[in-house]
């Protein structure tokens, strides 16, 4: 039966579940040009460098559009045209990174590693001892194709020891994980509205290093894409160059508001680790089992191997679940058959293990036999037995 009455649970990597009041600060309409909206902006860009302790040598630039808007901004204005970027890749979004750097035009290596295995500190310092002409590396925290986990901190001081620059695509990371400014070294940490600060989805941000930004004029070949431009015009005039997502930043400096008075970053990881091992302990009395190594599992979506059935088809899967008011995210792996949890959002642990009940229940509707079911039909043919 579906569950008309609510809109579905989001179990997703973004978009996701937003509260109430994220939803209500859309209602209103604001002009692109009033100080008012201006205002937002400003505190938006204010707080998001709270988040990461980040006032002394960054700036926050918001971008228009999805997050990969603002990666391909921030390379394109950061990386210098005759420059050299290795990406680090596990995963879809690093691939995504490397193929935008090799459409602008600018040198691109990479470094790829499989789905399940993180890149390495000792990886990046063989590298970038190897081929000095590298400028720059990029980097992907959590790769939201399976959920892994890379070692940001490790990483951030081999690339500054090397004297390279770091761009970290912190998409699916940022809010959740801790990144301080003062202690891992970067350029640029790219991120967007509709992950784990729980906004709407529409924009994206850049906090990137005064000094180098300063430089970057006249790198970008994109004109609406131009992370310098967006700047400078922003910090002359405090208003967006061109038409701003007014009603997805309102509700964006809403769900800030919220992520402060959860008690920021480190109460928003303790909520999403709960909802990861309620969905981890329901996933086990199912004998589902997660494709990566719980030691290098980020709490942020979680890649479950598919039932080893011959009942089993995703989208059907997808639907069943659908109806029951949940939504899941299909996987991104070729080796593999599998799906992905979220475990982001506006959500808490009830609502993860009532998602695990409503993903039995579809199982069971396929024909599916789950270890859960098994134990109780054993337990039921026991009783019989003895009886």
């Amino acid at each position: 039966m579906s569950l008309v009455s609510r809109d579905p649970i989001l179990l997703t990597p973004g978009p996701l579940t937003t509260s109430l009041s994220t939803k209500t600060a859309m209602l209103r309409d604001w002009g692109s040009w009033d100080a008012s909206f201006n205002a937002i902006t400003a505190e938006v860009r204010k707080q998001l460098l709270d988040i990461a302790n980040a006032h002394e040598n960054h700036v926050c630039v918001p971008m228009q559009g999805s997050g990969t808007f603002s990666i391909e901004a921030a390379v394109n204005t950061l990386l210098p045209r005759d420059g050299h970027m290795l990406v680090l890749i596990n995963g879809a979004y690093g691939k995504r990174m490397a193929k935008l750097v090799q459409m602008m035009g600018r040198k691109v290596s990479v470094f790829e590693t499989p789905e399940d295995i993180p890149t390495t500190a000792a990886d990046v310092e063989r590298l970038l001892s190897g081929d000095r002409s590298i400028t720059h590396v990029g980097l992907i925290h959590c790769e939201t194709s399976t959920g892994i986990l890379n070692p940001l901190a490790e990483i951030a001081d081999i690339v500054a020891r090397h004297r390279r620059s770091l761009i970290i695509d912190a998409m699916s990371s940022f809010g959740a994980l801790a990144v301080d400014a003062a202690k891992v070294p970067f350029d640029a940490l790219i991120a967007a509205s509709g992950k784990c600060i729980e906004g709407p989805p529409g924009m994206g941000f850049v906090l990137v290093r005064k000094s180098v930004l300063e430089k970057a004029a006249g790198n970008s070949t994109s004109l609406s894409l131009d992370l310098y431009d967006q700047w400078s015009y922003m910090e002359k005039t405090t208003q967006w160059r061109f038409t701003p997502p007014t009603h997805i930043v309102a509700a964006f400096h809403q769900a800030l508001m919220q992520f402060v008075a959860e008690g920021g970053q480190p109460a928003r990881l303790a909520r999403y680790q709960k909802n990861y091992e309620a969905l981890m302990t329901g996933m086990d009395e199912l004998g589902l089992k997660s494709f990566l190594d719980p030691k290098i599992q980020a709490p942020i979506i979680v890649t479950i191997h598919a039932p080893d059935s011959g009942n089993y088809e995703f989208k059907r899967f997808y639907n069943q679940v659908r109806d029951k008011g949940f939504v899941l995210y299909p996987g991104k792996l070729t080796q593999a058959e599998t799906f992905r949890v979220g475990c982001i959002g506006a959500i808490g642990a009830d609502e993860m293990r009532q998602a695990v009940h409503a993903i039995a229940d579809a199982l069971r509707e396929m024909g599916i036999t789950t270890k859960g079911t098994r134990e109780k039909r054993l337990a039921s043919e026991l009783a019989v037995n003895t009886a």
